[in-house]
């Protein structure tokens, strides 16, 4: 038992790495020098019209935003058009999802 809870220790630990290396390069790559230092854009909204929203990357580590983040790799992989981290859920989620992230 305490040898597969390591092992599930250990793979838990290789995909956040794998996670966070892969979302660092994209950050990289996808041209961000309008976002202030300390946030990520993201693209939010139905597939012809996304709203782009800058948000401050301690988000990225919050348990409700790590869902969105494992949805978004779900429907879109890591390696998307726009260049930029989008989020499969609607506008007035999202906001109301950053209200309760900005009060916490």
């Amino acid at each position: 038992m305490g040898i597969q809870l390591i092992g599930l220790s250990q793979a838990k630990q290789k995909l956040q790495r794998s996670l966070s290396a892969r979302i660092a390069s994209l950050l990289a790559s996808s041209g961000t020098n309008n976002v202030p230092k300390g946030h990520v854009a993201v693209y939010v909204g139905e597939t012809y019209q996304m709203k782009r929203f800058v948000i401050p990357i301690s988000y990225l580590n919050h348990p409700l935003f790590q869902g969105l983040l494992n949805l978004a790799e779900e429907e879109f992989g890591f390696d998307h058009p726009m260049g930029g981290l989008t989020i499969p859920c609607t506008e007035d989620y999202f906001t109301a999802l950053a209200s309760i992230l900005s009060g916490s």
